[in-house]
């Protein structure tokens, strides 16, 4: 059987809700209001996008991303989220939505991509 992988970004208040569940594995401290309110802000403020995998029509990982400028990597992505559903982990859809991202960065503009894990998450730091 063959699966459909496809991204897309997220805009309105449904798609946000439909994704919060997978949103919570890497953000617990955030209830559905917190997170509605967070990315509504960010985008406002930062230029927050937010890009979501389905296989089909399931939502299966995010990735939130801002652009950003530093003296050490110029003008680039900083990667602020990046989460796959605990039960579809190992199927290679945080690398493709990476890859999405990277993507994103090369139409605009923008000359790398960077993010950073905290030192708890092992099972991340093997991904990356």
């Amino acid at each position: 059987m063959t699966t459909l992988l496809d991204y897309r970004e997220l805009h309105c208040e449904t798609e946000l809700k439909a994704v919060y569940p997978i949103m919570r594995q890497l953000r617990p401290h955030l209830d559905e209001t917190s997170f509605l309110k967070l990315v509504k802000e960010a985008r406002g403020a930062e230029n927050y996008t937010l890009f979501a995998l389905y296989d089909g029509d399931i939502p299966v990982a995010l990735a939130g991303f801002l652009p950003r400028v530093s003296l050490n990597q110029g003008r680039h992505v900083w990667v602020a989220d990046l989460v796959t559903c605990e039960k579809h982990r190992s199927k290679g859809y945080g690398k493709k939505l990476l890859g999405a991202v990277e993507e994103w960065a090369k139409q605009n503009g923008l000359g790398s991509v960077a993010l950073s894990s905290g030192l708890q998450r092992a099972d991340a730091h093997r991904f990356y």
